[in-house]
C-alpha cells in the first residue's frame, strides 16, 4: 500500500468516524428532547396544557351560571302572606317597591302596588289575553306624554285570596311585560293600608 493509498484510507476512516460521531450526537439530542414535557412523541402538548383552556372555559361557564341563578333568587319578589283574618302582608322588595301576584279577569299577573295611581292599569296585551271589552276611551297623561287608552268597568281583580268584582281597569300601560300591571286605588281603596319599613299591610276597610 503506497503513501497515497494510506492517505486515502486514513481520510475515509476519519470521515466515517466523523459521521458516526454526528449520528450519535443527533440521537442523543433527540433522546434528550423526547424526555422533556411537550416535545417528541405523538403529542405536541402535555395533557395539562391541552385541557387547560377548556378547563378555564368550563370554570367560567359554571361560575356565570351560579351567579345568574343567585341573581334570579335575589331579584325574585318576596313571598306575600295572608293571615287567618284575611290581612295581606306584602314585603318590600329590594328595589323599595311592593309586588304582589294576582289575577285580572282570571288572567295571572304580577302587580306593582302604586298607591298614587287612580286605577288598576294593564297593557293592551294583558287586556287581550284577559278578554277585556272595549270600555270607555280615555287619554292618560304620563311621564312619557299623553297616551290613548280606555277604561273598562266591572272587572274582577284579586290578590292574596281577596277578590273584588267591580273594579275599574285602565288599558294603556306601556313599557312592561304582558304579565305586569299597576295596582291602583280602584282596588286599593277597598282596604285600609298600613306601611312599615319592610312591608305593606292591607286590611279590609269594613273591619274598622
Amino acid at each position: 500500500m503506497g503513501v497515497e493509498d494510506r492517505n486515502w484510507w486514513k481520510d475515509a476512516q476519519d470521515k466515517r468516524d466523523s459521521a458516526g460521531s454526528s449520528q450519535r450526537f443527533s440521537r442523543a439530542i433527540r433522546g434528550a428532547n423526547s424526555d422533556q414535557p411537550g416535545t417528541g412523541g405523538g403529542s405536541s402538548l402535555p395533557r395539562g396544557l391541552r385541557w387547560g383552556p377548556l378547563g378555564i372555559v368550563l370554570f367560567w361557564l359554571v361560575l356565570m351560571g351560579a351567579v345568574y341563578a343567585g341573581m334570579q333568587q335575589v331579584m325574585k319578589p318576596p313571598q306575600v302572606t295572608v293571615s287567618v283574618a284575611g290581612d295581606i302582608t306584602i314585603p318590600r322588595a329590594r328595589d323599595g317597591h311592593f309586588y304582589v301576584p294576582g289575577l285580572v279577569a282570571n288572567q295571572p299577573v304580577v302587580f306593582l302596588v302604586d298607591t298614587g295611581a287612580s286605577l288598576v292599569t294593564v297593557s293592551q296585551a294583558l287586556a287581550d289575553a284577559a278578554g277585556l271589552g272595549s270600555g270607555q276611551p280615555m287619554r292618560f297623561h304620563t311621564a312619557n306624554g299623553v297616551i290613548d287608552g280606555r277604561v273598562v268597568a266591572d272587572v274582577p281583580v284579586s290578590i292574596g285570596g281577596a277578590s273584588i268584582s267591580g273594579v275599574k281597569v285602565a288599558v294603556g300601560l306601556f313599557g312592561v311585560r304582558p304579565d305586569q300591571a299597576l295596582l291602583g286605588q280602584s282596588f286599593l281603596s277597598r282596604f285600609r293600608i298600613t306601611l312599615t319599613r319592610d312591608a305593606m299591610l292591607l286590611q279590609a276597610a269594613d273591619k274598622h
